[in-house]
């Protein structure tokens, strides 16, 4: 659990090999009344001052001399369990090492501020502020320790969906659709719920988790590849059919629209973000019940905030069905607990019993 002090300033450690991107981070943080006890320029003096100032969260690089970010991470987590937030360059290639540090105990990343001062800098402090609170809020004891779903032959070679359903799915209805949303510590847990869905449901699934531009189209492939649906990034008017998963691009929001032939199609909006974040959840879930003719179904994930809230009650309103990820599992109970609390949620489960709650809901 966070360790903040009594005046709820939050304490941090700053991680990287460049001198001149210690100094912009900590001076963004303190700017922002973030309280930088220490910097460390590798993974080695990393894990030394974490131990020592025992901060409430700490900002890594990647690459660093010596030890690297990735076990810094690790070595971190071994000895003295901190929130890490990784800062991440913007670019497709480091997303799959950004992936590996969230494996490691990383529970969440940004995208790393660039050196010139440009007109983007304040959305940079925002987003870096924000997600480093977000990060210190962090329940450590939810988080360590669960198994990631492994890719195995079923999903690779992606069988299509069968005619002949077994007993337990015989009443959803193919095309059923599901949405799924989740911001902090969220990646790991959306992995296990989607793995567990059976292929042949025939469900349409929709996933909006809060990450930056840039790394949603290799979180799609990650999860195509621990899963039995076609899982891709989304694309604007693209149809959604059964047996089908699609991620919101980072940076643009989603939104699920009809065609004459009553079939589903995705729409992408460059409009502000919402609540701070851009996809927001709120909006997909919303769109969606406004034209899903079929059953439908939202889940609400662990993550601060209160993105969701209004889409989980429109969905509820719309006579869908709505889950919301219980506290004991949440790395953040934020925004389930603020939709457990607006009334608008039909089921509260851990995450390893999401997705059978989901689909029963989809069968009632």
């Amino acid at each position: 659990m966070s360790t903040a002090v009594s005046d709820g300033t939050t304490r941090a450690v700053v991680v990287d090999d460049s001198r001149f991107m210690r100094t912009l981070i900590r001076t963004l943080l303190e700017d922002s009344a973030v309280e930088v006890v220490a910097e460390a320029g590798n993974g080695n003096e990393a894990i030394e001052v974490v131990s020592e100032h025992q901060p409430d969260v700490v900002t890594m690089d990647i690459e660093m001399p010596e030890m690297n970010g990735l076990d810094a991470v690790e070595g971190i987590m071994k000895q003295c369990p901190t929130p890490v937030l990784m800062l991440s360059a913007h670019a497709e290639e480091d997303a799959d090492v950004t992936f590996e540090a969230l494996d490691r105990g990383a529970v969440d990343f940004v995208t790393k501020p660039g050196g010139e001062v440009t007109s983007e800098m304040p959305r940079v402090k925002r987003e870096l502020v924000e997600k480093l609170r977000s990060a210190a809020a962090v329940d450590l004891s939810k988080t360590r320790g669960r198994s990631r779903p492994t890719p195995s032959s079923r999903a690779r070679t992606k069988p299509k969906p069968t005619t002949q359903k077994p007993e337990s799915n015989d009443s959803i209805v193919e095309g059923s659709t599901l949405i799924v949303g989740a911001s902090t510590g969220g990646p790991n847990v959306v992995e296990r719920v989607l793995a567990a869905l059976p292929a042949d449901a025939g469900l349409r699934v929709l996933v909006i988790q809060h990450m930056p531009k840039g790394f949603t189209k290799r979180f799609a492939a990650r999860l195509d590849a621990r899963c039995e649906y076609d899982v891709k990034e989304a694309s604007d008017g693209e149809r959604l059919g059964p047996g089908q998963i699609r991620v919101a691009p980072g940076g643009s929001h989603l939104l699920v629209t009809g065609d004459r032939a009553g079939h589903l199609r995705l729409a992408l909006s460059d409009d502000e973000p919402l609540h701070g974040v851009k996809p927001a959840i709120d909006l997909t879930m919303a769109s969606a019940a406004e034209v899903v003719k079929k059953p439908l179904a939202g889940i609400l994930l662990t993550g601060m905030g209160r993105d969701g809230v209004e889409g989980m009650t429109r969905i509820s309103s719309a006579g869908g069905y709505t889950v919301a990820q219980d506290e004991k599992t949440s790395a953040i109970f934020g925004m389930p607990k603020r939709a457990i609390e607006a009334g608008c949620v039909d089921a509260i489960a851990p995450d390893g019993s999401i997705t059978e709650e989901a689909l029963r809901g989809l069968n009632s």
